[in-house]
């Protein structure tokens, strides 16, 4: 599955801090779209029944099943630079991905 930095986790419990419902996490999707072909979407939200969960430190991040296929052993960061803030993918499935870094190309068909 997807493997989360301590960054990504400290970010998300700062952003659930005051979030009035329990049981919320940030769901990582794939979708079509972008300048490569598919884009990552990020957003907090709630676990729907047949998403994968991955758990650490006490918050949780939900893909559903297509996602998966196109995450599996990446990288979920949380960047705070010059560059660009925020929530950023490692992601050893993408061949090509575009200058903005949100989009990419499947290595392989999924």
């Amino acid at each position: 599955m997807i493997d989360v930095t301590e960054n990504a986790v400290r970010q998300l419990r700062n952003l659930l801090k005051g979030q009035p419902e329990a049981g919320k996490g940030l769901r990582v999707q794939i979708v079509k779209g972008g300048c490569s072909g598919l884009h990552y979407e990020m957003a907090l939200g709630e676990k729907k029944a047949a998403d994968a969960v991955v758990q650490r430190d006490g918050v949780e991040f939900f893909i559903d099943n297509e996602s998966a296929q196109y995450l599996r052993d990446a990288t979920l960061d949380f960047r705070d630079g010059l560059t660009g803030v925020g929530f950023h993918i490692v992601n050893p499935n993408a061949s090509r991905t575009c200058g903005c870094g949100s989009s990419f190309e499947a290595a392989r068909p999924a």
